[in-house]
């Protein structure tokens, strides 16, 4: 029996008239990779960001683990403690050093002893390759190494799935490989991971399955190797976007 890590339930969402989510269904079962795509502006960013509650919703339904977050203010703080974010642009804090970045919300959020807390960040940065960095600060890292820690931070809040908000459109080409790798990485050891991205080689190594976004819409929701493999049974939209991005 498969448990749904994500359930979002015809979810729709306005800034002032513009609606900027229609409908949008989407389950996310325990150890998928589900990458989303789709045009800039196709509503991606703002769809994941109401899964951990960041951006509310005016109407549908999302249970997280089980969880209602819709018209459940309540449910906030236990449904972020299960899900990790990784942003485009780090969202690092500036004044703290790498180890202090992973540290503080573990001893803060998760009550752990300093010792404690300090202990599982090391582990966690030597695993996605800092833990050489782990007195430096955000500024004087590349943009490669930041993303590298903010996921080590987002994994130090030992979460359930992971959410990450096209995590490498902010690097310099060189890069992009480094995240990708940890990204590979925790896909290979069964991390429920949820994934704007237009890495469209990643998408097609890694994800189980592939949405498709424009306008706000769910247009496509198939197996990677359908929405790579079998264009032609995609709709007009995908197609075209699929004939945009991948290489000839």
């Amino acid at each position: 029996m498969t448990t749904s890590m994500i359930d979002a339930r015809a979810v729709s969402k306005w800034y002032g008239e513009f609606q900027v989510l229609g409908d949008c269904s989407l389950q996310v079962q325990l150890g998928e990779v589900v990458v989303v795509c789709g045009p800039s502006g196709s509503g991606k960013s703002t769809l994941i960001k109401t899964f951990n509650g960041l951006e509310a919703i005016q109407r549908g339904q999302i249970f997280v683990g089980g969880k209602p977050l819709h018209g459940a203010p309540k449910n906030l703080a236990a449904v972020r403690a299960e899900v990790g974010m990784v942003f485009q642009h780090f969202e690092l804090f500036p004044h703290l050093s790498v180890l202090e970045n992973l540290t503080i919300a573990q001893v803060k959020v998760l009550q752990r002893q300093p010792d404690d807390a300090a202990r599982s960040a090391r582990g966690l940065l030597e695993r996605v390759g800092m833990l050489k960095f782990a007195h430096k600060y955000p500024g004087q890292l590349s943009g490669g190494q930041q993303q590298r820690v903010a996921i080590a931070r987002a994994l130090a809040m030992n979460p359930k799935v992971m959410l990450f908000d096209e995590p490498t459109s902010a690097l310099d080409p060189e890069m992009v490989g480094e995240v990708l790798e940890v990204m590979i990485d925790l896909a290979k050891e069964g991390m429920t991971m949820v994934c704007v991205t237009h890495e469209m080689g990643f998408a097609r190594k890694v994800s189980s399955r592939v949405v498709f976004m424009d306008q706000g819409r769910i247009l496509e929701d198939c197996p990677t190797d359908r929405f790579f493999g079998a264009p032609e049974k995609l709709g007009p939209r995908a197609r075209d976007f699929l004939a945009k991005v991948l290489p000839h």
